[in-house]
């Protein structure tokens, strides 16, 4: 048996039963409009407006979708390995101030870097995706090589990342911001980065060897490392493109809110995880689609918005979304029995 066959065996229970069925993404889908449905009933009965013909309302989910989104996308490649990425949340904090330092116009009275200002948008960019990869690699050398289990390893990221964030300007949040830089957070250009993000890693996931492997060590870590993959470089790899896209994703929220503060990205990863799983991406390792990622965003910020055009109590809404959090698990877990049988 070839190294490529005995990979191809070792990711088969992920990808083999679904195949005799229609894609998971189409009841994923059907549970998207249902919950638009339902809110549009509510809607007229409770508020007497129309959930769905409200365009501003509409542009606005998808605006605050594509942030998460992006971090989703790493996410759910994590969650793919079997592994889970606490620190996302933090990254695009600690991202977006040290981006939008390198990103602050002379005009400003107080720049961290005086001497650095009024630079090329591509810098900021670098700076932020150079600080987001750095994170990623700590967390998968750390799993990889120490055999720390994910959540603790990424557990201290989180909790260091965000130290950082709060360090580096002593709280202070970084103004200022040029308008080359401000661009990418204008308009429609979140979500063409989110989208562009997503198209590139469904491909990786469906066609490429790096999709390949990353579903065989999900779906069986010891089979995958029999059949020839070095499961702890994947792993590093894997964890580091999750980084760089927490820190894409910083620099879009800094550049959308045209500030940055050590604040932003607080409970991100938890609406990242949240978007995988509902998504369908099993918690388990080796089950997971980046099309069932992107429409599991849409649901979570539908139906935060929908909260929000019903009146609903943000502290209710806190505990509705931890209630559906938790009830996406039980139906993975479910899922998982009944394909085993």
């Amino acid at each position: 048996m070839t190294s490529e066959q005995a990979t191809a065996k070792a990711a088969a229970p992920a990808v083999s039963k679904q195949g005799r069925r229609l894609p998971p993404e189409v009841s994923i889908l059907l549970v998207l409009i249902g919950i638009a449905l339902i809110y549009e009933v509510l809607g007229w009965i409770f508020v007497g407006q129309s959930f769905l013909m409200n365009q501003q309302r509409l542009t606005i989910i998808i605006l605050q979708v594509s942030v998460i989104g992006i971090i989703a996308v790493g996410v759910t490649q994590v969650i793919i390995t079997g592994g889970i990425d606490l620190s996302s949340g933090s990254v695009v904090g600690m991202t977006a101030m040290i981006a939008a330092s390198f990103a602050q116009a002379s005009t400003w009275a107080r720049p961290v870097y005086p001497s650095l200002t009024d630079l090329p948008f591509i810098v900021p960019l670098i700076v932020g995706l150079g600080i987001g990869l750095l994170a990623g690699i700590v967390n998968g050398a750390l799993i990889a090589q120490t055999k720390i289990p994910p959540f603790i390893a990424t557990l201290g990221m989180m909790v260091s990342a965000r130290g950082v964030a709060k360090w580096y300007t002593k709280g202070s949040p970084v103004s200022g911001l040029t308008d080359q830089f401000n661009f990418i957070g204008t308009g429609i250009w979140p979500v063409v980065v989110f989208l562009v993000v997503a198209f590139i890693f469904h491909i990786a996931l469906r066609y490429t060897r790096y999709g390949k492997f990353t579903y065989a060590i999900g779906a069986n870590v010891q089979a995958a490392r029999v059949s020839g993959i070095n499961v702890e470089r994947h792993l590093i790899k894997v964890y580091a493109i999750a980084g760089v896209l927490a820190g894409l994703a910083g620099i879009v929220t800094a550049a959308r809110a045209q500030t940055a503060q050590s604040g932003m990205g607080v409970t991100y990863e938890l609406d990242a995880i949240a978007a995988a799983v509902i998504g369908g991406t099993s918690l388990t390792g080796g089950v997971g689609r980046i099309t069932g990622t992107v429409i599991g965003a849409i649901i979570l910020g539908v139906m935060i918005s929908g909260f929000t055009f019903l009146r609903v109590d943000a502290y209710y809404q806190e505990i509705i979304k931890g209630v559906i959090i938790v009830a996406a698990v039980v139906v993975d877990v479910y899922r998982q029995k009944k394909r085993k049988v």
